[in-house]
């Protein structure tokens, strides 16, 4: 399993589901294997959210990182 693939089945299991509980969404926009980084856009109620920073590197990089050792970082397009 590629990186990418473990990484869209970590979004789709663990992540997409708890931001959908709140009215919110993600996509996947690619993977920088060399920098180890990910990219991802935050939709829905999450697109605009003021807190959506902290979701980001509290819940979608937490998760990721602890999941796929590879990811050094998430950054949102």
């Amino acid at each position: 399993m590629t990186t990418t693939e473990k990484i869209l089945e970590v979004i789709g299991a663990k992540i997409r589901p708890a931001l959908q509980s709140h009215g919110g969404d993600i996509d996947f926009v690619g993977f920088d294997d060399a920098a180890g980084q990910v990219t991802v856009r935050l939709t829905g109620a999450c697109g605009g959210c003021p807190f959506a920073q902290e979701t980001l590197r509290r819940q979608v990089e937490a998760v990721l990182k602890q999941e796929i050792p590879e990811i050094m970082t998430v950054t949102r397009e």
